[in-house]
């Protein structure tokens, strides 16, 4: 099967312009591919530049060198050096992605910030908010909460609409970025579960999760982001 999405001699540093211009090199010469219905985790010890990938991968950051090849409305896009109009496309139509936080929206109801993303895409806003809340029933996300602002709910209710919100369109492409950190046992195996389904429908996806009983659940293969660490490419 041929790949999605193709991550070719990426690297990516921060320069640290409180210290001089100091460069903090991150990963370098990252390579590898994602193909549909397939489930890959980043690995590796925190801080080695799991969630800078995703980021780069979103068009969250910029990238420093290489190309990272989505396939969108069938030809690919290079994200890496994709204009913002672009980006936004690709983010509207190809990729989704689930943080670790929901930027909370004030004022807006729990079940209008997860439709949103199907508005966006032309979907009718009454049939939206129906498909948000048959996710919300999914995770357990009591009724109550439904018609409130998500910016007083808990962590863990939180990310039950983060999680509504990314899941809820069929991007061809999903990053997960810790989706069940949060989140209790219950809501752990609803996110497996969701993640399959994904899974079954064609979806690439490429996360990060440090819960191993979720990870050893869900992925097809490990990608060990510590072989992209500068001080071992370097050599």
């Amino acid at each position: 099967m041929s790949p999605i999405l193709v991550v070719s001699e990426v690297a990516k540093g921060f320069v640290m312009h409180l210290r001089g211009g100091l460069e903090l090199p991150v990963v370098r010469h990252v390579g590898f591919s994602l193909s549909e219905g397939e489930c890959a985790v980043l690995g590796g010890p925190s801080g080695v530049g799991k969630s800078s990938i995703l980021k780069m991968l979103y068009g969250n950051y910029g990238v420093d060198a290489g190309q990272i090849l989505v396939r969108h409305h069938e030809r690919f896009v290079d994200v890496a050096s994709a204009g913002p109009r672009q980006v936004l496309a690709v983010r509207r139509d190809t990729i989704g992605y689930v943080s670790q936080f929901l930027r909370a929206v004030p004022r807006v109801s729990a079940l209008d910030v997860a439709a949103e993303p199907l508005v966006m895409r032309g979907t009718a806003a009454e049939e939206a908010r129906r498909q948000a809340g048959a996710l919300f029933e999914q995770l357990n996300l009591p009724e109550r909460l439904w018609s409130l602002p998500p910016a007083t709910f808990s962590g863990g209710e939180q990310q039950r609409v983060n999680i509504a919100r990314g899941f809820i369109t069929d991007h061809p492409v999903l990053l997960l970025d810790e989706p069940t950190a949060s989140l209790d046992a219950t809501n752990r195996d609803v996110v497996i579960e969701l993640i399959r389904a994904k899974k079954r429908a064609g979806v690439a996806l490429l996360g990060i999760f440090h819960d191993g009983e979720v990870r050893d659940a869900v992925a097809d293969r490990i990608i060990d982001v510590s072989a992209f660490a500068p001080e071992r490419t370097a050599a």
